[in-house]
Parts: structure tokens; C-alpha cells; sequence
């Protein structure tokens, strides 16, 4: 009867499914499609396009390697956990298995009280062998699963090493081709005097906004293709989480109109839309700004950029780089930690973005599907 309660103690528990193996190695792959990307975008005919594509990949790919190696690395020390708690009953069922033998059978015993005790002695062993050969089972996956993701995390470093190199490259060829780029319509030309004025006789981004066109010379119409219609369809422009949503009051007791966006360090925001840039620079108490105009009494405000790409009066196609956060490139280390002492390192930069009708600031999650606004 003991041996058949350590046998239910050690089935007891059903083996998770390798759920974050497969997550991590789906991540390096994707990772190894994201350098791809960044090599076959020296011969793109739209290098821009192509190298943005190639960011938001090795983003996509770092964050589900983040997830998938921290899971990993969590399972990991739940098996050895688990493993080192059951030493007592491995032991017994070692031994147990040992005096069954590799051909050990009902068959194989007698009893001393005859036919009818080896018939007992044969039924109950007809149930214990399997539930030994089962629990051996079980431990043997449990082992196996252990190794297979302490040599994975081993396995992930170079990759993580090599991606987080490649994504710096890429954005560093992305600002320096954004900053070459040419081909850009422009909607006007930006008078920086009175610019200047404008933001030294604004205190508010109301104001701001409302005077945003005395700032342009020699405007031209432009049709761009119409953003009302697409009014809680279009993407948020960066990958993160929701830390405030519009009306919400923050721990300095500012309630503002629009959404804060929590972000990794260095992401890439983009533009959901073909826009004009009306402009771009530091506003106020809001740090680097791009206000973008999809079209006539709408504008996208985008507040919080480490930096800003496009010129002032340019035409940027939908999906082009707006700009990117701030905050430190990352590391291995930040990626590999399996608990949460660099959490605050994951999501630690915030972009405000504000959506403008004429006059009134309007809830930007009416406009932008938040799809986009998880982390992989």
C-alpha cells in the first residue's frame, strides 16, 4: 500500500505542455527573419519602408523572446524545484523498478499461500507495473523538459546578442535614410520665425494648435486619402500597453485629453496614416512633438519622442517612421531575467498621443484599434 501512494503522488501531477520552449524558439526565428529583412534592405527600392518593416521585426521578435525565455526560464526552476522535492519517492521508485527487472511480470512472482495468493499477487502487480512504468515515464519528461530549456536559454544568448546589435543597425540606417529621403511631397514651407513666435505666445497646446497655420508659406492642396472614414480602425502607431486612457488623472493631478502609451526603450512609432507633418520639436512641458495632419481639422499628436524624423510640411506616407523613444538599447540580460527586477526596464518610456477635431480634443482609442497597443 505505500508503494501504491508514492506511485499516486508521483503520477498525480499531469506535464505541462513545452509551451515556452516552443514560444522561445519561435522568437529566434523570428528574429532570424528580421535579419533577413535587414539584409535584403540595402537592394529595396523603398530602402525607408523596407528598413521600418525590418525594425518593427526585430521589435515583434525581441519581446516574444523576452516572453518566451522568461517562461522558459520560470518552467525551468519549477521542474528543478519540483525534481529536488521528489527525491524521496525517485528513490523508491528507482528501487522498485530495479526489483522488478528489464522483463519483470505478473507472472514472474509466487506467493507463498499458493494458487490463489499468486492469482492476488499477479492481479495487483498486472495494475502496479504499469503505473511504474507511467511514473518512470513522467520523470523522464520531466528531466528532458529541463535540460531541453537550460540548453536553450544557453542556445538563445547569440541570438539575442545578434538581434539586439541588428536592431540597433537598423535603426540607425533607418534615421540615416529618413534624414537622405527626397522623394517626400511637400504641402508647405514652414516659416521658422513664425514658428518661433507662435510657440513663445502659446502656453497651452490648445493654442498651439489653433495657430499652427499662420506657421505655413506658400500652401499647396493635396488629396490624401480620407482618414474620417477609417475613424476606429487605424493602428496606434507604437507597440505597448495603455497606462492612461483620456479624462484619466495622473499622479501630479493633470487630467489631459488624450492616452498614455507605456513602450519599450527605443520603439519605433509610426504614422497610421498618410499625414502632413505641421510640425515638429520641443512644445511646452510635452518634450519632442510631432503633430501630423491626416487631413483639413484633424490632427495626430504624438508627445514624448527621444526622436523625430521628416521635415515640417512633408507628406508621409501611412506606415513611415514618425520617430523613436527613448531610453537605453537593452541588453541579453534585461531579455534573459526571469523575474521582476527589470520590469520597470520593459515598458519604461510613454508616449502621449492626442487626437484633435477642429477645436476639440477627442478620446484618441475612439480612432485607433489597440491591437497594436499590447506588447507580443
Amino acid at each position: 500500500m505505500r508503494l501504491l501512494a508514492v506511485l499516486i503522488c508521483l503520477i498525480g501531477t499531469p506535464i505541462a505542455a513545452q509551451t515556452p520552449a516552443e514560444a522561445a524558439k519561435s522568437a529566434m526565428r523570428q528574429l532570424e527573419e528580421a535579419t533577413a529583412r535587414l539584409d535584403a534592405a540595402d537592394t529595396a527600392r523603398d530602402r525607408v519602408r523596407a528598413l521600418t518593416e525590418a525594425v518593427q521585426a526585430f521589435e515583434t521578435g525581441l519581446a516574444a523572446m523576452r516572453d518566451g525565455l522568461r517562461a522558459a526560464s520560470i518552467r525551468e526552476t519549477e521542474l528543478r524545484r519540483d525534481l529536488d522535492a521528489r527525491d524521496a519517492e525517485v528513490t523508491r521508485l528507482l528501487a522498485a523498478l530495479s526489483a522488478l527487472g528489464n522483463t519483470a511480470g505478473p507472472k514472474s512472482f509466487v506467493h507463498p499461500d499458493g494458487p490463489i495468493g499468486a492469482a492476488r499477487a499477479g492481479l495487483l502487480m498486472a495494475s502496479v507495473t504499469p503505473a511504474l512504468s507511467d511514473a518512470a515515464a513522467d520523470l523522464r519528461a520531466d528531466v528532458e523538459e529541463a535540460s531541453v530549456l537550460r540548453q536553450l536559454q544557453q542556445d538563445a544568448a547569440n541570438t539575442l546578442q545578434s538581434g539586439l546589435a541588428n536592431v540597433q543597425a537598423a535603426r540607425a540606417q533607418l534615421s540615416q535614410a529618413m534624414a537622405d529621403r527626397t522623394d517626400l511631397p511637400r504641402k508647405f514651407t514652414e516659416d521658422p520665425v513664425k514658428t518661433a513666435l507662435l510657440i513663445a505666445a502659446t502656453e497651452t497646446l490648445d493654442g498651439f494648435a489653433a495657430g499652427l497655420s499662420q506657421i505655413s508659406e506658400n500652401e499647396t492642396d493635396l488629396d490624401l486619402p480620407a482618414t474620417r472614414n477609417r475613424k476606429g480602425t487605424l493602428p496606434l502607431p507604437v507597440a505597448g500597453e495603455i497606462l492612461r486612457r483620456a479624462g484619466e488623472t495622473d499622479a501630479a493631478g493633470v487630467t489631459r485629453p488624450g492616452v498614455l502609451i507605456a513602450t519599450r526603450p527605443r520603439a519605433l512609432v509610426t504614422t497610421p496614416t498618410a499625414a502632413t507633418i505641421r510640425y515638429r520639436g520641443p512644445l511646452l512641458d510635452y518634450g519632442l512633438v510631432s503633430i501630423l495632419e491626416p487631413e483639413p481639422d484633424i490632427l495626430f499628436v504624438f508627445a514624448g519622442l527621444d526622436t523625430v524624423f521628416g521635415e515640417t510640411g512633408e507628406v508621409l506616407p501611412e506606415g513611415s517612421p514618425v520617430g523613436l523613444m527613448g531610453g537605453p538599447e537593452g541588453s541579453p540580460d534585461d531579455i534573459q531575467s526571469p523575474s521582476g527586477e527589470r520590469a520597470g526596464e520593459a515598458l519604461s518610456e510613454t508616449l502621449y498621443i492626442e487626437v484633435r477635431l477642429g477645436d476639440t480634443p477627442e478620446d484618441p482609442l475612439g480612432w485607433f484599434t489597440d491591437d497594436k497597443g499590447r506588447t507580443e
